[in-house]
């Protein structure tokens, strides 16, 4: 039994857009989804559950020692997902519930304890992850999310978020490569499930917008490892050869 008053839900489903059954995908003979389950459980930060609309997914992360819980069909963002999740599952004593991405098997097990660690010493409603933005070219990749914060992160390790954008002309100071994972602590998640969808969150399709329409403070702590998200069948061969082939 863990101890932790922590719990990891993924949220997931084989109906993406621009990559459908993206989670069974297979890299090194394991589902992207499995090895987003398996980094989960090695940070031994709390219970690991996999949410889903999907009884594939289901069977598929319990086939390979994860546990999973089906939720409805196409709530309105992963973040309603986890909520319901949470839900159904009715744990006690959880204080914090962290939603981590599940098409993010690179995400570094360090940066997700370090975000477990600074929220806890800072009381946060919300705190998410940020990398340095190492190619310029991603300042216009909409599939990469940016976000600028009140400080510079690299040096304070640790700062307030002040805009999330897809897309921007020039870097100004304090812009970052944000990574899709947040925690929250179980009264923000109930309160953030209960607002509707705000025009920005969206016209952006950006879920943390709903957030900060609605003065959520959300906190942005430093990785130190980049992560490739897995949107498109480009991203998932990059990935293959990153995990695949690296000496």
């Amino acid at each position: 039994m863990f101890m932790s008053n922590t719990i990891i839900l993924i949220p997931s489903r084989m109906s993406a857009e621009r990559l459908p059954g993206k989670p069974l995908l297979e890299v090194n003979g394991l589902p992207i989804i499995c090895h987003v389950v398996k980094k989960a459980q090695e940070t031994q930060i709390g219970e690991v559950v996999v949410a889903t609309e999907d009884e594939e997914i289901l069977n598929t992360v319990k086939k390979n020692h994860g546990e999973a819980i089906l939720t409805s069909k196409n709530p309105q963002t992963g973040t309603d997902r986890i909520w319901e999740a949470f839900q159904k599952l009715n744990l006690k004593n959880i204080d914090y519930i962290i939603n981590l991405q599940g098409d993010e098997p690179l995400i570094d097990i360090n940066d997700i304890k370090n975000l477990d660690k600074l929220t806890k010493k800072n009381n946060c409603e919300i705190n998410t992850l940020a990398s340095k933005i190492d190619n310029k070219k991603n300042l216009n990749d909409q599939n990469i999310v940016k976000v600028q914060t009140e400080n510079d992160l690299e040096k304070n390790r640790f700062s307030v978020a002040q805009k999330f954008l897809r897309q921007i002309d020039n870097q100004s100071p304090n812009t970052y490569h944000h990574i899709g994972i947040y925690e929250f602590s179980a009264s923000t998640l109930e309160d953030f499930t209960n607002l509707k969808q705000s025009n920005n969150e969206k016209r952006y399709k950006l879920e943390q917008l709903r957030a900060m329409d609605n003065n959520i403070k959300i906190n942005v702590s430093y990785a130190n490892t980049r992560v490739i998200g897995i949107d498109t069948q480009e991203d998932f061969i990059e990935l293959k050869k990153i995990m695949e082939y690296k000496s």
